[in-house]
């Protein structure tokens, strides 16, 4: 059974920088994609990026700029580098893979993802 753990969350000030890691029990390439979501307390899960097995990003719009997602195949993990933080980025953010179809529209779709890790919490103070 496929398993993806999380780690790297913590508590920063606005305007720090945080590293999400996310590893995988499988070798990363028999997932076509793998993304990060984020879900703050009584908001829907949202997605903030993904990445293809060939390399093709996409981001929310709320984040464009400020995180990357990374591959790291060697270690069958994904990253996220996340700077320049806001309060509003706060969430407990889990890592995904496998993605039913991968396109500009339905990357974000949390309900195509096949495989989930259990979350790494995210503070961010003002």
């Amino acid at each position: 059974q496929v398993q993806l753990v999380e780690s790297g969350g913590g508590s920063v000030q606005a305007g720090g920088s945080l590293r999400l890691s996310c590893a995988a029990s499988e070798d990363t390439h028999i997932f076509n994609c793998m993304a990060w979501f984020r879900q703050a307390p009584g908001k829907d899960r949202e997605g903030i990026a993904t990445i293809s097995f060939r390399g093709r990003t996409f981001y929310a719009d709320s984040v464009k700029g400020r995180f990357t997602i990374a591959q790291d195949n060697a270690k069958n993990t994904v990253n996220l580098q996340m700077t320049n933080l806001k309060p509003e980025d706060a969430a407990v953010y889990f890592c995904a893979a496998h993605c039913r179809v991968l396109g500009p529209t339905s990357w974000s779709r949390a309900t195509d993802y096949t495989y989930w890790g259990q979350g790494t919490q995210v503070t961010v103070s003002s």
